[in-house]
């Protein structure tokens, strides 16, 4: 067999690295229970004219067939795809279950999802995202749209990373203004400004003519939008100063008021009010979230989202929701090449029981599940070598304890090994201190 190669865009982590993106999960999967989401798994494929049906994501998608082809089997509108983000499969689960669920219905969904771009720094073709969604039927009240930012606030700030810095629009206030200006394809309009930080405002401009007619005051008018950006409700005086008027523009200038109202008073500094956000995909209605590591600005988002009125609709039934997703795989990508997280060790273990002689393996066995039992990483040493190569072992796997199993009659110890340390101990009594029991992550 040939020695195998990294495939691009696939990440295998070590077991450092394994554990600290464990520990983040967690710290994640606590918060969002504590904000009342029930957890939810999907299956990872779709029909491909679900996933199709919304934005424009058909070069993304991975289809899936078996090695050896039917040729007669599913095609086209019939073929299955890797999801390529949890919103469309949430949606189409709601859509399945409405008569079983609660509405409003929050859920939080920690999956792998596929897609095939470029792989580059902190951008993935499989990766693992965390996401939170509330739905309810017929209408939901926008001040869901302000608890979005707030729980990933309190998720991130949990965990040992860079402050963030969440940006904030509400697609009416583009849509709007658009209108208001006499632009009539909003949508084309949004994906222009959504390239502002890849292309630039003057190539914008030249993009708004070309797909939309803009002319330039138009166009100086949307980039003139663009700019406003402020770290509460002011931006609200901004957009009016602009002198533009519209009924939806005023609708979602209210409604981005309350979310940077409700935000400034939980956490002050959190959001900003940024009106260049549009967030490519077309299903979003209403305020749409994207998320900065200070420090990483120049890698983009690392958690976005937003409010979508059609995404789970069929016939005259629609389950209107607003949800986010943190990138964890992206975000942990980006500060594992920064060296920036580690942890103390790089296995779970917290003591090795060394072992005398191989017929003595059953009492060190003893002694490990008597510490298991009280909630103590424990493992046997592998060989009944000299106690120094036992020691030496726990050394090179960063385990702290090493524990003697008593012989004829004498009572057990348990050395520290970092320290010299060693003292009389019971396996049923003993504990490690605490920063000792589970690897730290910082």
């Amino acid at each position: 067999m040939s020695k195998p190669t990294p495939i691009s865009g696939f990440p295998e982590w070590t077991p450092a690295q394994r554990m600290i993106e464990q520990f983040v999960l967690d710290r994640i999967r606590a918060t969002f229970e504590l904000y009342g989401f029930a957890p939810l798994e999907t299956r990872s494929v779709e029909p491909l004219d679900q996933l199709l049906r919304k934005g424009e994501t058909s070069k993304e998608v991975y289809l899936l067939r078996r090695l050896q082809a039917d040729a007669d089997g599913p095609a086209g509108d019939d073929a299955l795809g890797l999801h390529f983000d949890l919103t469309v499969p949430f949606a189409r689960y709601v859509l399945e279950n409405a008569g079983k669920l609660q509405f409003p219905f929050r859920r939080y969904q920690i999956q792998k999802v596929w897609r095939g771009e470029r792989p580059q720094e902190g951008r993935y073709r499989e990766f693992l995202q965390a996401d939170i969604d509330i739905v309810d039927r017929d209408t939901l009240p926008a001040h869901y749209e302000a608890e979005m930012p707030l729980v990933i606030g309190d998720a991130l700030r949990s965990l040992p990373i860079p402050p963030v810095r969440i940006q904030v629009n509400n697609r009416k206030i583009c849509e709007g203004f658009y209108r208001g200006i006499g632009l009539t394809d909003p949508e084309a309009t949004l994906r222009a400004v959504d390239k502002l930080d890849k292309i630039g405002p003057a190539k914008v401009a030249e993009l708004l003519a070309e797909t939309v007619g803009a002319s330039e005051a138009q166009a100086k008018a949307v980039l003139a939008l663009a700019e406003i950006s402020a770290p509460d409700a002011s931006f609200a005086d901004a957009v009016r100063a602009l002198g533009v008027d519209d009924p939806l523009l005023d609708e979602g200038v209210a409604e981005l008021t309350a979310v940077m109202e409700t935000a400034v008073a939980h956490s002050p500094g959190l959001c900003v009010a940024d009106l260049r956000i549009a967030r490519g995909l077309d299903y979003y209605t209403g305020t749409v979230y994207e998320t900065q590591m200070v420090g990483y600005e120049r890698f983009g988002s690392v958690c976005s989202g937003g409010r979508y009125d059609n995404l789970a609709s069929s016939g005259n039934v629609r389950f209107p929701g607003v949800g986010i997703s943190i990138g964890v795989t992206r975000l942990l990508g980006l500060l594992f090449g920064a060296e920036a997280l580690s942890v103390s060790r790089s296995v779970p273990t917290c003591v090795l029981v060394a072992v005398a002689a191989e017929d003595d393996r059953p009492a060190s066995n003893r002694v490990a599940e008597a510490l298991r039992s009280r909630g103590v990483p424990t493992e046997v040493s592998p060989s009944a070598a000299k106690f120094g190569k036992q020691i030496r072992y726990a050394e090179r796997r960063g385990i702290p304890f090493v524990w003697f199993p008593g012989a004829d009659g004498a009572g057990d110890e348990v050395k520290d090994i970092r320290s010299g340390e060693q003292v009389a101990a019971a396996a049923g009594e003993w504990m490690p201190p605490r920063a000792d029991l589970k690897p730290l992550v910082s």
